[in-house]
C-alpha cells in the first residue's frame, strides 16, 4: 500500500522538508479526541517535528510533555502520510511526510511547557471535521477504521 500524498507539489517553489509524528489519543471514556487549537485557531493532533537523534517515540512524547505536560501510551502504528503546502504564516513552501499512532492514557504529569496551545478534548463525530491538516484527517478516519474492526472482531 502507498502511503497517501496530499496536496499538489508546484514546480516554481522550493519545499523543506519537515517531517512529524502524531498521535491520535482517545480520552478514557473513548468518545472524545485529544486536539491542539493553535493561537490562529486552527485545529491539529497533537505532535510535531522530528528533532535530530529522535525516534518517533520520543518525539511523541516530547511534543506532548511540551504543548500539554501529559504522558500517553503508545499503541499501534497507524501509518503515514505526506502533504504539500504554503505556510503564509512563514512565508515557506514545505512537503511534510508524517507518522501517525494510536495512543491512549493521558495522564498529566508537569505543566505545559508551551503556553500558546490550547488542549481541547473534542467529540470524535466533530473532531475529523475540525482538523486543519488532511493527513490528520487521514490518520483520524485510519483510525476509526481500526477502531471498528477491532469492536467486530
Amino acid at each position: 500500500m502507498t502511503d497517501p500524498v496530499f496536496g499538489t507539489k508546484d514546480p516554481k517553489l522550493d519545499y523543506v522538508e519537515r517531517r512529524g509524528v502524531y498521535a491520535v489519543i482517545p480520552d478514557a471514556s473513548g468518545q472524545r479526541l485529544l486536539m491542539l487549537g493553535a493561537p490562529n485557531s486552527a485545529i491539529f493532533l497533537p505532535g510535531g517535528g522530528v528533532e535530530a537523534g529522535e525516534d518517533d517515540q520520543a518525539t511523541l512524547q516530547r511534543e506532548l510533555l511540551e504543548e500539554f505536560g501529559v504522558r500517553v501510551t503508545i499503541d499501534d502504528k497507524l501509518g503515514a502520510a505526506a502533504e504539500y503546502f504554503y505556510s503564509h504564516h512563514r512565508q515557506t513552501a514545505y512537503y511534510h511526510p508524517a507518522t501517525f499512532y494510536a495512543c491512549h492514557g493521558i495522564e498529566q504529569v508537569a505543566p505545559p511547557l508551551e503556553n500558546f496551545n490550547t488542549l481541547m478534548l473534542m467529540p470524535i463525530s466533530v473532531a475529523a471535521g475540525q482538523l486543519k491538516r488532511p493527513t490528520h484527517r487521514w490518520a483520524v478516519a485510519r483510525w476509526l477504521e481500526l477502531q471498528a474492526h477491532i469492536h467486530e472482531g
